[in-house]
């Protein structure tokens, strides 16, 4: 079973203006000369760690990482005004042409999977390939599935948790309940609210329990940017089209896809996978028993890394 590479060092960092209010961190890792590959983050709002670095053999590849706007170390912090999905993609193309990189790699897992999607089909001409994990593909009955309705039937004893900043009589609608109070100027019912929301997420990302995990996205300055900038996404349907990346698949049919999906992902079910694969059949799917969503479960790394090493011996 393969495993993350050593750690691997910053070659270059920069913070990179994209408009008159939001500035984006970015960090250049491994091989100047190596195949471009962007890791495209989850959340909206996760920001990128130095294990992200990892999933990639530094002597193959030209590593780049970015903070999406509001979240990680870009500014302002948790920021709305200006936060979309088709801003955030145009930002990546900032970053390929302030690289001068023709032709990258998209490596995106989660939100990170729509969004690595999108760009896809609205710069096909861009992208070498793609390596996706945990299929996002954000539609009403996906957000559904874990704010509402569906994944609180696995875990009701977390889901108690997640409801406890709601008052009874707003149940019907906890995203529309969660994003009043994560926009609102309260700052303390602000903060719990996102630490409760993000919370629920983390601790339903791994199949076995994993405090570490659950540590992390309860960390106020991490919950803050994740639940605001999640709940402003859904609220506003991921700025999307109904069934869009579906629908629109035709556009990456010539561009090499890998799947990598956990049979037991609570977040993101595998049902959402299967869907792209249908549409987009050339594409090769990676179902991992013994695996939910976080992209460091032992199998979910192991058929990352795998799909990376194959992408370079076949690129050399």
């Amino acid at each position: 079973m393969r495993t993350l590479y050593p750690e691997i060092g910053i070659n270059h960092e920069y913070y990179l203006d994209v408009d008159e209010r939001h500035s984006l961190y970015v960090e250049e890792c491994g091989n100047p000369n190596g195949i471009p590959v962007l890791f495209v983050h989850g959340g909206p709002g996760g920001g990128c760690s130095a294990e992200h670095r990892r999933f990639f053999n530094p002597e193959r590849y030209r590593i780049i990482l970015f903070d999406q706007r509001g979240c990680g170390r870009s500014t302002p912090h948790a920021e709305l005004e200006g936060n979309t999905t088709q801003t955030l993609v145009s930002d990546m193309e900032r970053i390929r042409e302030f690289f001068s990189i023709d032709q990258w790699l998209l490596f995106g897992g989660s939100w990170g999977s729509t969004l690595s999607l999108v760009y896809a089909q609205t710069h096909p001409s861009r992208v070498l390939g793609m390596i996706l994990r945990g299929i996002f593909l954000c539609r009403d009955r996906d957000i559904h599935w874990f704010y509402q309705q569906g994944a609180s039937a696995l875990f009701p004893d977390y889901w108690q948790d997640y409801l406890e900043p709601i008052p009874a009589s707003e149940h019907e609608d906890l995203l529309g309940a969660y994003y009043q109070r994560l926009t609102s100027h309260n700052e303390l019912a602000q903060m719990q609210a996102a630490k409760a929301w993000s919370v629920w997420e983390g601790r339903c990302s791994t199949l076995d329990p994993n405090p570490g995990v659950v540590d992390h996205f309860g960390d106020p300055h991490f919950a803050l940017a994740m639940a605001r900038i999640e709940a402003h996404y859904f609220i506003h349907k991921a700025f999307l089209e109904p069934d869009q990346i579906l629908r629109d698949a035709d556009k990456l049919r010539d561009i090499p896809l890998t799947i990598v999906h956990g049979r037991y992902d609570v977040v993101c079910p595998l049902e959402q996978a299967h869907a792209l694969h249908q549409v987009l059949p050339q594409a090769q799917l990676h179902i991992v028993r013994n695996a939910g969503h976080s992209a460091f479960e032992p199998g979910i790394i192991d058929n990352l890394v795998q799909a990376t090493d194959e992408f370079a011996a076949q690129s050399a």
